[in-house]
């Protein structure tokens, strides 16, 4: 038998790290069950053991990069 898992949801500014509580770019999906949030600064400090564990990692630290800025209009 075959169980399909929907993809989960994008993380949002209310997700927080369960290290230090700020905004989490990376959840981790335990092989054993449940979930982990990390900031991205805690997902880099906690990632060789993070991926023993995981079963998936959805990772969004890419929303961290800086954007070009925008020339001023005159």
């Amino acid at each position: 038998m075959t169980t399909a898992t929907a993809p989960s949801a994008a993380l949002t500014a209310e997700d927080r790290c369960d290290r230090c509580g700020a905004q989490a770019y990376l959840r981790v999906e335990l092989q054993s069950g449940g979930e982990l949030l990390f900031c991205a600064h805690h997902a880099r400090e906690h990632g060789d053991k993070l991926k023993e564990v995981a079963a998936t990692v959805q990772d969004e630290t890419h929303k961290l990069a800086p954007t070009p800025a925008t020339p001023p209009t005159e």
